[in-house]
């Protein structure tokens, strides 16, 4: 490729990460209408293969669910997730004894770090209408000296996340959820936008590894520029995943594209398309250092990928302190989350 772009391909599932970043999914899913326990009546569950169902039939899947929707009880070690909930709602549990329910903009930030259990199920809240799921959930690799660190969980809550909002003379409206990474808008003077810090021990946690995770929306006709980063080799890179149109530095790029930029220099993003187009961006320093990845471990080493295997045979990581492998919080409870060792909630702001 030649200019700003660094190379255009084709996105695979999951999306392929650029480091630091190892994956990025997203899940689109259109639940029918909630049963009484938050989950799917079961004669709208008949043909599917319950227990692993990835087959999208009738617009959504159950996962590793097998009445509510979702990801029952499964480790990790050596790594970050990121979970930008944009629609719906998640539950959270896991082997430290912590909880949450977000969701409608809301993101967790786990560092899953020596090792932990976590479950993430999707109950239904409406029982006379459909319940639309859209989230993304992004793997974040951890530096060798903070793969062992300790297991912690962050709420990114949705007001407390800035939105920058630029419209057009022709009324295009585009948008950049700023997740992660300072923003500095280019098509007016004013500060850049600061959102929530990462949890401490992230490699975003370093201002000078330049992690940036923004969701970029276009209306048809609008245009953005992206500004240049500000980390020595930061890499960069957008995956356009939903619209029918879109221009990168003058280049028309087919839909559902896995695009790298040049980091150091503005971009216009532009939608001459007539969908909304949808673009995740992510960016940072790279770690630099050996992947071995087996399943839900990341690590550098083979020997460490078989001691994380031997560690989660004898320990499992914990245990685990729930009921059930896919617990759900209670029909109508609202958006919290409790951390490990501390008793009182935390709420999002009213």
């Amino acid at each position: 490729m030649t200019g700003a772009i660094l190379r255009s391909e084709p996105l695979g599932y999951p999306w392929a990460g650029t480091d630091p970043f190892l994956i990025c999914t997203h899940h689109l899913d259109r639940y029918p209408e909630a049963s009484d326990g938050q989950g799917i009546a079961q004669d709208k569950l008949r043909g599917r293969s319950l227990g692993s169902d990835f087959t999208g039939k009738d617009g959504y899947n159950m996962y590793h669910g097998t009445s509510v929707p979702g990801f029952p009880a499964h480790p990790h070690r050596g790594f970050e997730t990121v979970t930008i909930a944009l629609t719906g709602l998640i539950d959270h549990t896991d082997s430290m004894g912590s909880m949450a329910r977000y969701g409608d903009g809301d993101v967790q930030w786990l560092t899953t770090g020596q090792g932990v259990l976590h479950c993430e199920m999707f109950p239904l809240r409406n029982a006379h209408e459909g319940n639309p799921l859209d989230f993304y959930q992004i793997w974040l690799n951890l530096p060798a000296d903070r793969k062992m660190t300790e297991p912690a969980f962050k709420m990114l809550w949705a007001s407390d996340i800035p939105l920058y909002r630029v419209q057009n003379a022709e009324g295009a409206i585009a948008q950049v959820k700023v997740i992660a990474g300072a923003y500095d808008p280019q098509e007016e003077s004013q500060p850049a936008l600061t959102p929530p810090a990462p949890a401490p021990d992230s490699w975003a946690s370093d201002p000078e590894k330049d992690v940036a995770i923004w969701e970029i929306t276009l209306e048809p006709g609008a245009s953005l520029t992206l500004p240049p980063a500000t980390g020595k080799g930061t890499r960069r890179t957008l995956y356009f995943h939903t619209g029918d149109r879109l221009a990168v530095a003058g280049q028309h790029q087919p839909t559902r594209r896995l695009i790298e930029v040049m980091a150091q220099m503005p971009v216009t993003l532009s939608n001459g398309g007539v969908e909304t187009a949808r673009i995740m961006l992510l960016q940072g320093v790279p770690i630099n250092e050996p992947i071995v990845a087996h399943g839900p471990f990341v690590m550098n080493t083979h020997e460490q990928i078989h001691q994380a295997m031997r560690d989660f045979r004898d320990t499992r990581f914990g245990g685990w302190p729930w009921s059930s492998n896919g617990p759900v919080h209670q029909p109508g409870q609202g958006r919290f989350a409790r951390y490990p060792g501390r008793t009182e909630i935390d709420l999002p702001p009213s």
